[in-house]
């Protein structure tokens, strides 16, 4: 039966252990699953250096393509997950079940969604048309080679789709309430204030850079970027970080940092941003460095959207909201080349201890899943 192979893969999936960047076996699995559904499975490394997640280098990625006549619809996610931390009832790499529930790190994030859509394939015959998965194992952590990577290996393969549904984790309150249609933007940035060390008794002989970086700070925290828009909340700036790492009580430091985290919606670009702080911690006496995590896209409501709520309504009974809420996700490359609504199970336990999903949903999903492709492919 098709619902026991979603539990069974994601089952699979799960017990692969697969901490960002994820590698190897959960690679394997995964493609042990696609081949004999007569998909060509595509692996590489991209990516050079040191295992360290924090230097966004070596990553696996996986791209597997099933070609046919007509459109081409491809389904996006990650292998990877966050660290499960400690206070898990269970092992999170030992998938268990308990109840009606599915517990393993991954389960919702995104390993269900993962597995749903593979047990959905079993029902979709390859003269319905090219169905392709992009599958990044650094989703989670830098994403520098990650899905970048994967869009430059369909570029060079010339297996660009017509639209692509991310497996994400969308839904809210239970299964089919919301699907992203959107994301807002996201650049981070860090401020450094340099001033001279000195004895606190003797502050004409110092200079202390804190109430300059206070003083930046407050300018800062006063400018409203917009008001929103119709689909968007309005773009928020966020000190998320003050650091002088001073120890001693009576000594003036030489340096004072702070880091911001701007997420604007399409009113802003990450570029205009960037210079427009550059411009006022300059003016003010401090130096920026700055890294632009993605620009906000939007899909706008249409052909493929309709496609994923009809199909919802169909299994659910309910409309899916489209929304731009929340963080980022990869969805947010591959508009760059397609169409891209995001849909997938309930959020409310993923990155948390004992992250679970229902098994229901599995299969209520599996089907979402194929009805969406049939329907996007006839």
């Amino acid at each position: 039966m098709t619902d026991s192979l979603a539990l069974q893969y994601t089952q699979h999936l799960i017990a692969c252990e697969s901490i960002t960047p994820a590698a190897g076996a959960v690679f394997d699995t995964l493609e042990g699953m696609l081949i004999p559904l007569g998909f060509a499975v595509h692996r590489f490394i991209a990516g050079e250096g040191d295992e360290n997640p924090a230097h966004g280098a070596p990553v696996e990625n996986l791209f597997a393509i099933r070609k046919g006549p007509g459109r081409h619809f491809a389904f996006a996610g990650h292998l990877d997950v966050v660290p499960p931390g400690e206070g898990w009832h269970t092992d999170p790499f030992v998938p268990a079940i308990r109840g009606d529930l599915l517990y393993g790190r991954g389960a919702v994030d995104m390993k269900g969604s993962i597995a749903a859509f593979v047990a959905a394939l079993h029902d979709i015959p390859a003269e319905a048309g090219t169905i392709s998965l992009i599958i990044t194992g650094d989703e989670e952590g830098p994403a520098i080679y990650g899905t970048r990577a994967l869009i430059d290996h369909m570029h060079a393969h010339q297996s660009i789709p017509d639209a692509c549904l991310v497996g994400e984790p969308t839904s809210v309150h239970r299964l089919g309430d919301m699907m992203k249609i959107g994301r807002r933007g996201s650049v981070n940035m860090w401020i450094s204030v340099d001033g001279a060390q000195g004895h606190v008794a003797y502050p004409h002989l110092a200079d202390n850079p804190i109430p300059k970086l206070v003083a930046l700070l407050a300018q800062i925290e006063a400018i409203q970027l917009d008001s929103g828009t119709d689909w968007f909340q309005p773009s928020n700036i966020e000190i998320t970080d003050i650091n002088v790492g001073n120890k001693a009580t009576n000594v003036i430091p030489a340096k004072a940092e702070a880091r911001l985290s701007i997420r604007f919606n399409d009113l802003q670009n990450g570029t205009d941003l960037v210079e427009h702080i550059r411009t006022l911690v300059e003016t003010g006496g401090g130096t920026l460095t700055a890294m632009i995590s993605g620009e906000a896209f939007l899909t706008p409501p249409g052909e493929f959207s309709a496609i994923i709520s009809e199909a919802v309504k169909s299994v659910t009974g309910i409309e899916p909201e489209p929304s731009t809420t929340g963080g980022t996700s990869d969805a947010r490359f591959l508009t760059k080349i397609c169409p891209v609504v995001e849909f997938g199970l309930c959020n409310a336990t993923m990155h948390k201890l004992d992250e679970a999903v229902a098994i229901a949903d599995l299969d209520a999903l599996t089907e979402i899943y194929r009805n969406v492709v049939l329907k996007f492919l006839d």
